[in-house]
């Protein structure tokens, strides 16, 4: 029977692992569609437009916005970055599954547009001490860097609580297993499933055994 796609948002503070399991998800299902997002910055060495970024002038930017065809934006350090109506419909439409690697404030617009479509989670540090060894282990950032990313991470989770699921990432095996049992019950949930009244239908019409 036909299915109607999905909209996995997943959410986290940075270091807790979001975008690793995001990762392991799309090599668990290669189905799975990443949301690629839209910007209106200039492509650094090595991105490719359609892969990294959809890159846009900001006039066309705006268009979408005004046209209903961004299902959430917002303006970092003087560019837009917003995610794309369009091709998350026809996924839908497909019976493909997007999934989302975003912040609270991109899940909160797009759970307005698209509410009936969306399962969010949100991935929780064990702690704030092993939350602070793992962005120093990345060994990427300065202390001060690390110092502003710690800082900003108490606000994300502070909206732990507008996510239907919410878990703690003390091992990245069982916190995989944890969200492939969520994709895997929210895809059988009946309003997912628009052929399974017909299919009702034609069970009840079936002669009755002899």
């Amino acid at each position: 029977m036909a299915r109607r796609g999905l909209l996995l948002i997943l959410s986290s503070p940075s270091g807790a692992g979001k975008s690793t399991l995001t990762r392991r998800l799309m090599a668990w299902d290669p189905a799975l569609r990443f949301s690629v997002s839209a910007t209106t910055r200039a492509p650094r060495p090595g991105e490719v437009d359609g892969r990294d970024y959809h890159f846009l002038q900001r006039a066309a930017f705006e268009a979408l916005v005004v046209a209903g065809g961004m299902l959430e934006h917002a303006e970092v350090f003087g560019n837009l970055y917003g995610s794309p109506r369009a091709p998350v419909e026809a996924a839908m439409a497909e019976g493909r599954d997007t999934v989302f690697d975003i912040d609270w404030q991109g899940g909160q617009q797009i759970r307005q547009a698209m509410r009936d479509d969306v399962v969010s989670v949100f991935i929780l540090p064990p702690s704030m001490r092993e939350l602070e060894r793992r962005l120093q282990t990345r060994g990427q950032d300065s202390a001060e860097v690390i110092a502003g990313r710690m800082a900003k991470s108490r606000d994300e989770i502070s909206h732990w609580a507008e996510y239907d699921y919410v878990l703690v990432n003390h091992d990245l095996d069982a916190t995989e297993t944890d969200l492939v049992a969520i994709i895997r019950a929210d895809r059988l949930r009946r309003d997912r499933q628009p052929d399974l009244s017909a299919f009702v239908r034609a069970l009840n019409a079936e002669e009755e055994p002899r």
